[in-house]
């Protein structure tokens, strides 16, 4: 217990952490979920994609020394832009190429299911045997790391944890969207429609909604979201891989079942938790339990609680 107590704090700030980018990633997940009933397993990729746009702004943009101030926002805020931008739009064409032409056919979510396993695994080939190495040089199967972009200088003390800069930024970046995106679906009028087509498409298409412009942006901020995770990732660990997304991707859909798939605010609890209790459980079985301790949250969640802590309120919503 004694070691429980020393390393809680410091543990706490690292499952804020992990549990910021799972749920920048579990926004994907649920948004998608939310309208098209669908659960989206080449959603992890996008994150993939994301972290290789940021690579490839680093290796171009950024010295090799830490940077602060002014240039390390600039590096920072291009980074998010560029994976951001690039994860989106792959999204978009994983919708148009894997999923439209099998909901035009009616096919059923087991074929798109089917579908979206079988795009998560051509990607991570795809970019293993082709992108990576000509964007790199180096043989696609391997970690690929970047220098260090922001500094790792602490800012301020909580007990005996240290909270550094580019933990700060992570968690404050990741609110910062989150937020964002919640005002977006709630309060704008594309918003309104992703949400009427979530409660009931029939309905929606007779009010004058396009349904397919609605998938489209809702893969499009899911997937935007996903790389802006993607980004913050490479800037905090400072490596990614062509499978990195694999198992991030799981505990992202984890920590989206957790807090009630189909509901932004439970993606940002489901996020925040799992992290917490990754950590936590890390302290009494040791860190190679982590992924042991997230899996078995799932299996506990869809065992006694499937509709997560706060419910699917995406698809429920009024608008």
């Amino acid at each position: 217990m004694s070691d429980f107590l020393d390393q809680f704090l410091p543990s706490t700030v690292g499952g804020l952490v992990f549990g910021s980018i799972y749920a920048l990633v579990a926004l994907g997940y649920t948004m998608v979920y939310g309208v098209l009933r669908l659960i989206n397993f080449a959603h992890s990729e996008i994150f993939m994609i994301g972290t290789f746009a940021s690579l490839v702004v680093v290796t171009a943009v950024a010295p090799d020394v830490p940077l602060t101030g002014i240039a390390l926002v600039g590096v920072l805020l291009l980074m998010m832009l560029v994976s951001g931008a690039v994860s989106g739009g792959a999204a978009v064409l994983l919708e148009l190429v894997a999923y439209r032409p099998l909901r035009r056919k009616g096919a059923t979510r087991l074929t798109a299911l089917i579908s979206a396993i079988g795009a998560s695994l051509f990607l991570q080939e795809l970019f293993a045997l082709v992108v990576i190495p000509a964007i790199t040089g180096n043989p696609g199967r391997n970690q690929q790391s970047i220098p260090r972009v922001a500094a790792r200088d602490v800012l301020f003390q909580i007990g005996n944890a240290d909270v550094r800069l580019d933990q700060v930024i992570v968690v404050v970046a990741a609110v910062i969207m989150m937020v964002a995106l919640d005002r977006v679906v709630n309060r704008t009028r594309i918003g309104r429609g992703i949400r009427a087509t979530a409660q009931d498409p029939e309905a929606a298409v007779l009010m004058g909604v396009s349904i397919d412009n609605i998938v489209r942006t809702t893969f499009l901020l899911g997937g935007a979201m996903a790389g802006i995770a993607g980004a913050l990732y490479l800037m905090e660990f400072e490596n990614t891989v062509f499978n990195i997304g694999f198992v991030l991707g799981i505990k992202a859909f984890t920590a989206a079942v957790l807090g009630g798939i189909g509901n932004l605010r439970g993606a940002l609890l489901g996020g925040v938790a799992l992290g917490l209790i990754e950590n936590w459980g890390a302290i009494f079985l040791g860190s190679e339990w982590k992924d042991v301790i997230a899996f078995t949250v799932l299996v506990v969640v869809l065992m006694f609680r499937p509709t997560g802590i706060l419910g699917e309120s995406l698809q429920k919503a009024r608008a």
